[in-house]
């Protein structure tokens, strides 16, 4: 073997290793050269804070109820005769909804109408007739008898004279003073009698009379209120949410025989802490959200309770909502927003800007000169959930990152738009 051949052969065997260290810097080169060279940018939205007003919502849940509802139950226990409503029928005050038996009240109440028209003929004899018939009669009789005794006296007084003169006999004198002892006997007797009317006294009588009449008169009008009874009339109106009897079923007193609502109108009454409720007025503006609707429901705040809840300390605020058309069930569970404080040209942000950390600080990232995202450190007012207000940490010059921020590393290089 030639030297030269020798030195291929050499060649040739070192080749395979040659290739495979060149082949690995290759790839490393290619591995290292991107990273080394470029780095990652990463897409955001971002805009400038914003001035303009920022208005505070309080959030809570509610259920709605009726603007008012009659639990309407009898104060007998009866079957029922007729009911005149179904569920859904429309009433309206003092209606008519249905009655119960009443022929046994009925009966009752007719008896009791004869006894108090014999009672009060009873007291128009007295009061008309007897009592001061017995008054003028016993008058009538003491005058008679007080004119007979005058005449009487005088009698005996010119016999007395006679027989002195021997004109008339004894007897005839004595026959006269009999007399006049019993006209005497006559005259105390009415005396006594006229004075005992008096002493009883006309209106002891009358005042008896009177008595017996308005028992009379008692009694019946209890009577007919107890027929009264047996007919089922609404206080309000609205609509027949209820009926649970059927007639010929015994309808009990304390039982709701039918529950009458108001739903023209219905409420959301909420609980909230005074520091919330201080901030409200009557007639501010709310919304509240309805399973099933799309678009929020308009409210009013119809009454803030002057006085906390003894058992949670918190303010009952309702919610009055126009349901004229009968779109809205009572019953359902909402959600209501109520407009709360209002700052007029506030620095703002979105909400979606706003980092919060575990311990509660909050932040933004914000795009400075170099391309690059930088954390500030934010203090906040006021929000109405969709923007925030800064009280401090922005000057409103700023580009803040309202989407993609949560994650970025400070210095993170970042571009505006959508990848």
């Amino acid at each position: 073997m030639t030297p030269m051949s020798h030195s291929y052969g050499k060649i040739a065997r070192a080749l395979p290793g040659l290739a495979a260290i060149t082949l690995l810097s290759t790839q490393a080169c290619k591995r290292t050269a991107p990273e080394a060279e470029t780095q990652t940018i990463v897409s955001v939205e971002a805009q400038r804070p914003e001035r303009g007003d920022v208005s505070e919502h309080i959030l809570a849940d509610a259920t709605l109820s009726p603007l008012a509802q009659a639990n309407i139950s009898p104060k007998i226990s009866a079957p029922v005769r007729t009911f005149y409503v179904q569920r859904g029928s429309r009433v309206t005050a003092g209606q008519l909804l249905a009655v119960l038996e009443n022929r046994d009240l009925s009966a009752q109440a007719l008896d009791n109408r004869g006894q108090y028209t014999a009672a009060q003929a009873s007291y128009e004899l007295q009061t008309e007739g007897q009592v001061p018939e017995d008054y003028a009669k016993a008058q009538l009789d003491l005058a008679q008898a007080k004119a007979q005794l005058q005449l009487q006296n005088e009698i005996v007084a010119a016999r007395k004279q006679l027989f002195s003169q021997g004109a008339i006999p004894g007897r005839d004198y004595d026959t006269a003073v009999a007399q006049l002892a019993q006209t005497q006997a006559a005259y105390d007797t009415a005396n006594n009698h006229l004075n005992a009317l008096q002493r009883v006294d006309r209106r002891a009588q009358l005042q008896q009379a009177r008595g017996q009449l308005s028992s009379a008169k008692g009694k019946l009008e209890a009577a007919e209120v107890q027929v009264t009874y047996s007919q089922i009339h609404s206080p309000i109106s609205g609509v027949v949410t209820d009926r649970p009897l059927f007639p010929g079923e015994t309808a009990t007193t304390g039982m709701a025989l039918v529950t009458v609502m108001d739903t023209s109108a219905l409420l959301a009454k909420v609980h909230l802490a005074q520091t919330l409720a201080q901030q409200l007025s009557l007639g501010d503006d709310a919304e509240i959200h309805v399973p099933g609707l799309k678009e929020p429901v308009p409210a009013e705040v119809s009454l803030i309770s002057p006085a906390l809840d003894p058992g949670s300390t918190t303010v009952e605020v309702w919610l009055r909502v126009d349901n004229s058309s009968g779109k809205y069930k009572a019953g359902t569970p909402v959600r209501t927003s109520i407009v709360g404080r209002t700052v007029h040209r506030a620095l703002k942000v979105p909400q979606s800007a706003l980092l919060t950390a575990q311990d509660g600080s909050e932040s933004v990232m914000v795009i400075q000169g170099d391309g690059a995202a930088h954390k500030i450190a934010v203090q906040t007012g006021i929000n109405d959930g969709e923007d925030v207000e800064i009280t401090h940490g922005l000057s409103g010059i700023e580009t803040v990152i309202t989407t993609g921020a949560y994650g970025l590393d400070e210095g993170t290089k970042v571009k505006v738009g959508k990848e």
